[in-house]
């Protein structure tokens, strides 16, 4: 079961990144012209009509956002990319291994800059201002970087690492300021949590709604939950009874270890540790729990080939839904906004609310990648829109090799806004070569088209800065693309 919890978007509530059982070297997280592809037919609404609708709505901001997304979409082309493997820039003084090309795995940005993790563990960050590589942020020679988080608290990068030295066993945290690093100087960041002994099943959860972290000291069967402002620790859970602790907005549920018949659970505050419900939850005897999961007041238990169960805590109040229509899936993601969830199976997506029924299901929406995490996927903050790296359509006659298409999805309709791929950006270049015009696309259109192709091929990493505008993507080669307007 992969819990689907990520940090900077908008959809999501924290990040958990694991100790690695075992020691291992890799870094592992858990140019031309291209237009979008426009599906829905919002795109003829006027300008006027779309201010007014900003202005009488209930929530004005997010119906502006909605009508104007395919928009905000629609002219963006391939317009940079970046390779962190530079030969005359690499620093001698990394391991050898860090230095291979491998695939981008992570992707985050922040305030002008794009912080690329490659699976080798090497971390660069780039410049959209000047468009050249700033540094890299592995700060020792044999600093494996595991995953990255953006502390829009105080405005710095969060990077989690595992080190050659201690055998890549224990993952250490630290902690740099957006501004350190544009001046390229990333160790001028500070450690954190080194009282933590972050060894494997240890783990560091970031919560960006709560504005929390959990961590888990195997060594001592602890759990402490820290201020994610300044880092202070707040308090400690010590029963050694706990068998895993699951975030929700304002609380934590405490699941303890099952007995034959039911599985004890405890709710308490998020902020100072109170104790707000003790209960016990009845399991079917000799079936495993495939996941449970809490929502505010809702509580998703489900079990092998059972329903789904959905027991709201304040009132014991439980209702089903039946397991022919609710299947278990690989992934979760909760919509803090919308009071929904996605789930993620088979390379689908759907929305359900709360009381077990299905809102949405995706049109046009089969994801690239089975095992889908949200380093592929990017939820808005309004929580409207959703962009992934999908399956092309099968009738782009410039779809080659394992080319896909980067999709754009309202949420609450389920209905495609909005593509990149090949189809319109080629044709638009073989208009301009017929038209004699004088533009770039016109003067190499088969030179686009095989960057267009080769950019939408075997994409690893995805992520959308909502201030920019700009959709970057990463690939199996090691290149950072820029999708833009």
């Amino acid at each position: 079961m992969v819990r689907m919890e990520g940090r900077r978007r908008g959809g999501c509530s924290g990040r958990r990144i694991v100790a690695s059982k075992r020691g291992s070297g890799n870094g592992n997280a858990n140019a031309n012209g291209i237009t979008t592809n426009t599906i829905n037919n919002s795109n003829n609404i006027s300008v006027i009509k779309k201010l007014q609708t900003r202005e009488i709505c209930s929530k004005p901001h997010r119906a502006f956002a909605s009508a104007t997304s395919p928009h905000r979409f629609r002219t963006m082309r391939l317009t940079h990319y970046y390779d962190s493997h530079d030969p005359s820039k690499s620093r001698s003084s990394l391991l050898p291994f860090l230095l291979k090309r491998t695939k981008v795995v992570e992707i985050v940005a922040a305030r002008n800059l794009i912080f690329a993790l490659y699976h080798s563990g090497l971390c660069a960050a780039f410049s959209r201002e000047t468009d050249e590589r700033i540094c890299f942020l592995n700060v020792c020679p044999d600093e494996v970087i595991r995953s990255l988080f953006f502390n829009k608290n105080n405005d710095s990068l969060i990077t989690v690492s595992v080190y050659a030295s201690e055998n890549f066993s224990s993952l250490k945290c630290r902690s740099t300021k957006i501004e350190y690093i544009r001046r390229g100087t990333p160790d001028a960041g500070f450690p954190l949590f080194q009282s933590e002994s972050l060894k494997w099943p240890g783990f560091v959860e970031f919560d960006d709604v709560n504005g929390k972290v959990l961590t888990y000291s195997a060594q001592d069967s602890i759990y402490k939950v820290f201020d994610l402002k300044n880092y202070t620790m707040l308090y400690s859970i010590t029963d050694s009874h706990v068998q895993e602790i699951k975030i929700s907005p304002g609380i934590m549920l405490l699941i303890f270890n099952r007995t034959s018949g039911h599985i004890p659970l405890k709710i308490i505050s998020i902020e100072d540790g109170t104790v707000l419900k003790v209960f016990n939850h009845l399991l079917h005897r000799n079936k495993k729990v495939d996941f449970i999961e809490q929502f505010n007041e809702k509580l998703l238990v489900k079990q092998e080939n059972e329903n789904l169960q959905i027991l709201d805590v304040r009132n014991a109040e439980l209702m089903e839904v039946s397991r022919t229509e609710f299947m278990t899936p690989s992934a979760f993601i909760f919509l803090y906004e919308n009071q929904l969830f996605l789930t993620f199976r088979n390379r689908t997506v759907s929305v359900w609310n709360f009381r077990g029924e299905l809102v949405t299901s995706f049109e046009d929406h089969q994801l690239w990648h089975p095992d889908c995490n949200t380093n592929n996927i990017y939820i808005t903050s309004d929580q409207d829109l959703i962009i992934s790296y999908c399956k092309a359509d099968s009738d782009d006659q410039w779809m080659e090799g394992n080319a896909g298409s980067i999709h754009v999805s309202n949420i609450l309709t389920g209905k495609c806004v909005a593509k990149i791929n090949t189809t319109i950006s080629c044709a638009k270049a073989d208009e301009c070569s017929r038209n004699g015009c004088s533009c770039r696309e016109s003067l190499y259109p088969c030179l686009m088209r095989n960057s267009v192709t080769e950019a939408l091929e075997d994409i690893t990493a995805l992520f959308y800065d909502e201030d920019r505008n700009e959709i970057y993507t990463g690939n199996r080669h090691g290149l950072l693309h820029v999708w833009s307007n």
